[in-house]
């Protein structure tokens, strides 16, 4: 098996002069139906825009295979992060850039290109495979919201591989940190700061002391916290009655992130009454989180195909969420692989062609083991 590399860079090109920003993936979902339609896939349209209100719908492809072997899932997502309007790929040094005014948007079409490179070796290698099904979801980069709504029951697949990591080719995340946000209201009293602020109750300091007393950053190797937005008072001559806080933890472990949501929202709730205030504190879990070992089948079956790919692989735990977590936590186990990109979500990323075509061969390696399984 030989990847084109040429007709690689071709497509993966031309994916990523197609604009779709999250939320704006109404250009590109056509272009995908087509595309899959045409390589002879199944192609299924779901209809959770009206949940999601983002620009399309998740697709489901489907390439048909000997119903006695088992079916996989491989997945990516069709959205890109901004600025990613108008993208011109460069080039150069063995890697694709954009120009420097946008992302390159290998997150995650570099994935959607290694499913289609794979589909048209495994065609004309006339390789025989079990069926093999493409989920591509909207909305990742905005709360993973295209996987959220995608019905997992329509998966023939009882496990599946996330192409949607970053560095080199050979990584296997084994782990994920399930999510909480905290939406946080701190009440104080008003008054007027020149004229009697004894009055009045800052809800700046109960903030300011509640925060002074939490334990925040890495709490343990498990688990972090963080205060990512703060926003209140209307002005300089009035005590601040009112602030929002936008806080986070995130946890490999689900008593310890437990714990440390408990710990934040006490202390709000604590500090804010010693101070003669009260504080409002809506928790909502965004995604489980998962974690496997060496042992756990999805991930065997991922490092041996790459070992038969020639690749060397690790194992590694991440502290960021993919669409991995919405199928581990609807029951599919997934793990995430790495394709190559680097510095996403920036003007600098760039996709390294070597790497590149390591990752289409791990997936040929990945769909042949498991057809010998």
């Amino acid at each position: 098996m030989k990847v084109n590399q040429e007709r690689l860079i071709a497509q993966f090109i031309e994916l990523v002069q197609i604009d779709s920003e999250t939320r704006n993936e109404g250009k590109i979902q056509p272009y995908l139906k087509e595309r899959f339609t045409a390589l002879g896939l199944t192609v299924e349209e779901d209809h959770t825009m009206g949940e999601t209100g983002y620009g399309a719908n998740n697709l489901l492809c489907t390439l048909a295979g000997d119903a006695d072997m088992t079916p996989i899932f491989f997945s990516s997502h069709m959205d890109t992060v901004v600025p990613g309007v108008n993208i011109q790929p460069i080039i150069k040094d063995g890697a694709i850039y954009s120009d420097g005014t946008t992302i390159l948007g290998a997150d995650d079409k570099a994935g959607i290109a290694i499913m289609i490179e794979l589909i048209q070796l495994l065609k004309e290698e006339n390789i025989k495979h079990g069926t093999l099904e493409f989920v591509i979801t909207v909305g990742e980069e905005s709360g993973l919201v295209g996987a959220k709504a995608f019905d997992v029951n329509s998966l023939q697949s009882p496990f599946g591989f996330v192409l949607d990591t970053g560095g080199p080719v050979g990584a296997i995340t084994i782990g994920s940190p399930t999510q909480y946000h905290l939406d946080v209201m701190i009440n104080g009293v008003t008054a007027h700061a020149g004229v009697a602020p004894e009055k009045g109750v800052s809800a700046v300091q109960i903030a300011s002391n509640a925060i002074h007393q939490m334990k925040l950053g890495r709490i343990d190797d498990m688990t972090t916290a963080n205060i990512g937005f703060i926003s209140g008072g209307t002005a300089t001559n009035i005590v601040m009655d009112r602030l929002e806080i936008v806080a986070e933890a995130r946890s490999l472990s689900p008593e310890s992130g437990a714990a440390q949501v408990k710990h934040m929202e006490e202390t709000f709730i604590r500090v804010a009454k010693e101070m003669g205030g009260s504080a409002e504190v809506i928790i909502k879990k965004m995604y489980d989180g998962y974690l496997f070992d060496a042992e756990t089948p999805v991930v065997k079956m991922a490092a041996e195909g790459m070992k038969q790919a020639g690749i060397a692989s690790h194992l590694q735990k991440s502290g960021g969420g993919s669409d991995a977590n919405i199928f581990n936590g609807k029951g599919k186990p997934t793990t995430n692989l790495s394709v190559g990109y680097q510095e996403i979500h920036t003007v600098k990323e760039y996709m390294p062609i070597a790497e590149f075509v390591k990752a289409v061969e791990m997936a040929f390696g990945i769909v042949s083991v498991i057809a010998a399984s």
